[in-house]
């Protein structure tokens, strides 16, 4: 059905799991986790458990992937035969890879490109992409998929909470007062990204399970009024509180379909630290 030889890239802060890229035919990107020892390149040389395992020892810094590795990822699609390329990224807000890919797929004369800011994190990104992929797959032409992918991005939104905040105010992505009132009162913010693709804090509880109780409740009420909805409920080493979660949001929002579970990337991890549960809903109205 894909008669204009399209592909769909992603970064691997989307978060895509390894088994939904090779159904879909989808190409990832990965981030790089620099240790003193060693970089790593996410998801590929160094999974999420590793890191975690690490993590009190030595809390490494990302990197964008460099212009040499997206070059390369593009020759490999062209060389399969695609002409065109839909790029979905995590958010310009939250790393610069998006802004990156464009400059460099806009010197890239063999295929046409259109590169798409999620405004989003993790599977908020990511499961823009599975459903791109799944209507290309239903025979979508290049301008029109690449024009509804546009109009998923206010229609996908993730909701998470941490057991600390530690690892977010360590890589700078909030600030250090929210940090330490955070660890001092016990203080769970549930974090989303707003318009820009910035994170901010949703809701407020005090304790764990009352904050995994309140990311059900708001993706919850985003995905109320609509009819049909695409989920994900994802975990960064917090597997049995995420399965848990799974039970409870088939209940609470019936008209979604579970497309993702699993487990954030190793780049993610970094900046979340262990214990992050979340839930992603991309309406379809």
């Amino acid at each position: 059905m894909n008669k204009e030889k399209i592909a769909i890239l992603v970064d691997s802060g989307s978060d895509v799991p390894p088994e939904l890229l090779e159904r879909h035919h989808i190409f990832m990107i990965p981030l790089k986790i620099l240790f003193n020892e060693g970089e790593y390149l996410d998801g590929l040389t160094i999974d999420a458990s590793e890191v975690y395992r690490r993590l009190p020892f030595e809390i490494p810094k990302t990197s964008l992937p460099d212009g040499e590795q997206i070059t390369s990822i593009l020759d490999r699609i062209y060389e399969e035969g695609y002409r065109k390329v839909l790029a979905i990224c995590i958010s310009s807000s939250l790393s610069g890879t998006c802004n990156m890919l464009r400059l460099i797929c806009e010197e890239y004369e063999n295929l046409e490109c259109h590169v798409v800011d999620s405004k989003n994190i993790s599977i908020g990104s990511g499961i823009i992409a599975v459903r791109a992929a799944q209507l290309l797959e239903e025979g979508m032409g290049f301008e029109e998929l690449c024009r509804k992918t546009e109009e998923m991005i206010p229609n996908s939104k993730v909701f998470f909470c941490l057991k600390t905040l530690e690892y977010l105010q360590k890589g700078g992505r909030i600030g250090k007062v929210a940090a330490f009132l955070g660890s001092a009162i016990s203080l769970k913010p549930v974090i989303s990204c707003n318009e820009e693709g910035a994170y901010y804090a949703v809701a407020k509880s005090i304790g764990r399970n009352p904050s995994i109780k309140k990311v059900l409740e708001l993706a919850q009420k985003f995905a109320e009024g609509c009819p049909k909805a695409m989920l994900a409920v994802m975990h960064g080493d917090a597997a049995e509180e995420a399965e848990a979660l799974i039970s409870e949001v088939k209940k609470k929002i019936p008209q979604g379909i579970i497309a993702v579970r699993g487990q954030i990337s190793p780049a993610l991890g970094v900046h979340t630290g262990p214990g992050l549960v979340g839930i992603c809903v991309l309406k379809e109205c």
